[in-house]
Parts: structure tokens; sequence; C-alpha cells
């Protein structure tokens, strides 16, 4: 099992724009691609962490179902749009993908 956490950056200010955004694609994109099997959850920056930091958490049962996952919203032109619509909220550069394995 692997959890795959994508990070990004709010802009000064723009936090809660940016959580409003990344509700709007779980709702509007992820529904389209299963993220409800996903065990998909947002976290913020809190303790020890910059608190612009915003992460989304995926569980997949292997590498092969990420890709899976990928292939999916990269087909979604809603994706792209949203993606073009988060940009001047975040601080260019901070997109990051980490993937971790989950030992039980």
């Amino acid at each position: 099992m692997f959890s795959a956490r994508w990070q990004i950056d709010a802009k000064f200010g723009h936090k809660q724009t940016v959580l409003d955004l990344m509700r709007k694609w779980e709702r509007d994109i992820g529904s389209q691609v299963g993220i409800e099997d996903l065990n998909f959850r947002i976290m913020t920056g809190s303790i020890g962490a910059r608190e612009a930091t915003i992460e989304t958490h995926h569980e997949v049962e292997n590498l092969a179902k990420l890709e899976e996952f990928f292939a999916k919203i990269g087909k979604i032109d809603a994706h792209a749009k949203w993606g073009k619509e988060m940009e001047p909220y975040v601080v260019s550069g901070t997109s990051l993908w980490n993937i971790f394995r989950i030992v039980e």
C-alpha cells in the first residue's frame, strides 16, 4: 500500500481560496476518477510545517493504481482548466509529489 502526497503552497492571503479550489477538484474531478476508493484527504500545515502548505493524500494499493489515477485525470479537460484556475493562488514551483510506502 502507498500514500501518494501532493503538496503545494498557497500565496499569502489565499489559503482559503486554494482550499476551496481543492474541494472543487475533489467534487468535480476526483469524483470522476474514484477518489472515494483512495482514502483521499486534504491537510494543511499546522505545527512544524509551513501554514501555507496544503497536501492531498491518496492511498493506493500499488503503483499501477497510481499510474491509472494519473492517466484518468490527464484525460479530463476540467482538470487542466482547474489547474489554470488554481495557478494565481499558489506559489510557483512548490508543487511536489511524494510517494510513501505504508508499513502496517
